[in-house]
């Protein structure tokens, strides 16, 4: 079964104006936990007193998941993260030659050397360490095999392939990826960005090609366009690649709207697994298709991400539609006033801009019997 290693706390907060505080955090982590992530990425110790005050009150919560935390490779990153007590870190170098030349230099040595003193001094602590490799999708394979080899020599548990500003394809993501797989050197987790649409599907294709983890945040909350989406992959995990995963639809809710309250960022519509709207069925072929069969036209209970069908009065309505509110309202509907009301209510809908309501049906159609 994949893991999912959850990083709003960490790479989800370092979104443009998103800040946490100790309390959203607390209740977050609790969240994620009880809906199925697997370890959690919970902050950057270096970053100061206060950071790791809320990294100790994090550990203390006793969850279930894995708890670590995010570090340069850096003694004192590493310091301020035994300080807290953690039991899991990933220790970040870069991959690529151009931001080993932004933070080493240019020099593919020294960031060997800083790997190898760094994770053997974590390795005596007994630490489970991640190697997080930046910018892994623009950097050499032969490179990442040099990291990967030194790390496992030095101690290392796992290597994180970042696609850090999210160029890679699913393609191209799964032919890397089974060449790293293929080394048989570390187990490889994914951290895939959004900046083309792609973080899920790299996530995925990371998976089939055998790696064994992926990052994700709630609501794909991150840098730029996010991450990975928790909720989708969950989703995707259970239902496209058959785990047993329990899903608590209040609890997953709860999750997602608490992280984006905490944000402060609106939730879309349409957005998957959690947006409002996206078990409404408005066309006509679609609800006649869905009062006839609830596996028409939706790819899962609507119940278990704690929704429900529903069946907007709109312009693309037909008669099933129109029949079904009727119904519920006690109306046996007449099939030639239904077929004078399609027009007038797509013309209603269409100059207004918005769906008609039940009471107006209602209305429009005692005033067509009346004639």
């Amino acid at each position: 079964m994949a893991l999912i290693n959850d990083t709003t706390l960490r790479d989800g907060e370092q979104a443009p104006y998103v800040a946490f505080n100790t309390d959203e955090k607390l209740h977050i982590a609790t969240l994620l936990d009880a809906c199925g992530a697997d370890e959690l990425e919970i902050g950057i110790a270096a970053m100061g007193v206060k950071e790791r005050d809320d990294i100790k009150e994090l550990l203390a919560l006793g969850l279930k998941a894995r708890m670590m935390t995010w570090n340069r490779m850096k003694m004192e990153d590493l310091d301020s993260s035994l300080s807290c007590g953690v039991k899991a870190v990933d220790l970040s170098i870069p991959i690529s030659d151009l931001l080993i030349g932004v933070k080493f230099g240019g020099s593919k040595l020294n960031v060997l050397k800083e790997l190898e003193r760094v994770v053997s001094t974590a390795s005596r602590e007994g630490l489970f360490i991640c190697i997080g490799g930046e910018d892994s999708s623009r950097g050499s394979h032969e490179f990442i095999r040099d990291v990967m080899e030194l790390a496992r020599e030095c101690g290392a548990h796992r290597f994180r392939y970042c696609d850090t500003i999210g160029v890679m394809t699913p393609t191209q993501t799964y032919t890397s990826i089974k060449a790293l797989s293929d080394l048989d050197l570390l187990p490889i987790e994914m951290h895939t960005h959004n900046d083309f649409g792609l973080a899920n599907a790299n996530a995925l294709s990371g998976i089939d090609a055998g790696a064994i983890s992926m990052n994700t945040t709630v609501i794909g909350l991150g840098e730029r366009a996010g991450n990975a989406s928790f909720e989708q992959i969950l989703m995707a995990l259970k239902h496209l690649y058959g785990e047993a995963r329990t899903i608590d639809p209040i609890q997953l809710r709860e999750l997602v709207q608490s992280v984006a309250h905490a944000a402060n960022i609106d939730l879309a519509h349409n957005a998957p697994i959690i947006g409002e709207r996206i078990f409404a069925h408005e066309s006509g072929i679609h609800a006649d298709g869905m009062m006839k069969d609830s596996h028409a036209y939706e790819p899962y209970e609507a119940s278990e991400v704690g929704l429900q069908s529903s069946y907007p009065i709109g312009k693309h309505s037909g008669s099933a539609t129109i029949r079904y509110h009727l119904a519920r309202m006690g109306i046996s509907a007449d099939n030639s006033i239904l077929g004078d009301l399609l027009p007038k209510i797509r013309e209603i809908v269409t100059s207004r801009k918005r769906v008609l309501e039940t009471y107006e049906l209602r209305s429009l159609y005692q005033d067509a019997v009346c004639l």
